[in-house]
C-alpha cells in the first residue's frame, strides 16, 4: 500500500475527528450520522457517474483504485541494468539464446517487445506495434483519471444539493423555532459529505493517478527503447549510455558498477 495516500487519508480524518470531539465532546459527533444525507451525496454521485460513464468502466473503478492505493513501481536502475545483461547475451549467443530470460520476465510490455525481437521483426514493425500499445495504455490511464475527477466534482455538488434539499424540508414542516438550528445542522451534514469526499478523497486520487500514469508510461519507453537498441545490434556500453539517460542522476552509479562487473 501507498503509505502518503493512506497517511493522507487516516490523518485528515483524525485531524476531523479530533476537532470535533475537542469542541463538542462524544455529542459533537451526532449532527454528523446523517444517513439520509450520505444516501443522497453518494447515491446521487454514483448515479452521475452511471450517467457519465459506460457500465463497464463504473465496475472496473476498483480495478483503479487498486492502482491508487499500491506503492509498487518499476525500479528503472534494474529496468537498464536488465537490458544491459540481455545485450551481452544476445552478443555472445545470438537473439533466439534469449528466449528463457524472457519467460521469466514479470512485464508483459518487455516480455512482448523482446519477443518481437527474437522472432526477428524488424526496427520501424516493433516500433509501431509498442507504441500503439504505449498509446491505448494512456488512453485507459485518461478514463481512470477522468472517473475520479468526475466524482470530485459530483460529490461536492450532490452535498449542496442535499443541503437545500435539507432546507426546504425543514421549513416547511416548522413547528418549533427552537429545531431549527440542530435540522439545520443536519442539512448542512450534506455539503460535509460531498465537500469532503470530493476535496479529500476524489480529487487527490485523481491527482495521485496521473503521477502513477506518468511514471508507468515513462518506464514503457524506457523499455521500448531499450528493445528497440537491442534490435539494432547496439553495444551492451551503448545500451547502458542510451538507457541511462533516463535515470536520475542518483542512480545512474549504480547501474554503471552493475555494467563493468557483468
Amino acid at each position: 500500500m501507498d503509505i502518503a495516500t493512506f497517511t493522507g487519508i487516516i490523518v485528515f480524518l483524525g485531524f476531523v475527528l479530533g476537532a470535533v470531539y475537542l469542541q463538542e465532546g462524544v455529542a459533537g459527533f451526532v449532527p454528523f450520522m446523517n444517513l439520509e444525507a450520505l444516501l443522497v451525496v453518494m447515491g446521487g454521485t454514483f448515479c452521475a457517474l452511471l450517467v457519465n460513464f459506460p457500465l463497464s468502466k463504473v465496475i472496473g473503478l476498483m480495478k483503479v483504485l487498486k492502482k491508487v492505493m499500491a506503492s509498487k513501481g518499476e525500479d528503472t536502475s534494474k529496468l537498464v541494468s536488465t537490458f544491459v545483461s540481455l545485450s551481452q547475451k544476445a552478443k555472445k549467443e545470438g537473439f533466439l539464446a534469449l528466449e528463457s530470460d524472457v519467460k521469466s520476465l514479470q512485464d508483459d510490455f518487455m516480455k512482448r517487445g523482446l519477443q518481437l525481437v527474437i522472432d526477428g521483426a524488424d526496427h520501424d514493425f516493433i516500433k509501431n506495434m509498442l507504441e500503439t500499445e504505449l498509446d491505448f495504455i494512456r488512453e485507459r490511464h485518461k478514463v481512470g483519471r477522468e472517473i475520479f475527477n468526475a466524482l470530485g466534482t459530483y460529490a461536492p455538488a450532490f452535498g449542496i444539493i442535499g443541503t437545500v434539499l435539507g432546507m426546504i424540508l425543514m421549513l416547511s414542516s416548522i413547528d418549533d423555532v427552537a429545531q431549527v438550528p440542530r435540522r439545520m445542522a443536519l442539512a448542512l451534514a450534506a455539503a460535509f459529505y460531498g465537500l469532503g469526499s470530493g476535496y479529500w478523497l476524489f480529487l487527490p486520487m485523481a491527482g495521485k493517478l496521473k503521477l502513477r500514469s506518468e511514471e508507468e508510461l515513462f518506464v514503457k519507453e524506457i523499455i521500448i527503447r531499450g528493445v528497440l537498441l537491442l534490435q539494432s545490434g547496439a553495444t551492451p556500453s551503448v545500451v547502458e549510455a542510451n538507457l541511462k539517460a533516463y535515470l536520475e542522476p542518483s542512480k545512474r552509479k549504480p547501474v554503471a558498477k552493475e555494467g563493468e562487473n557483468a
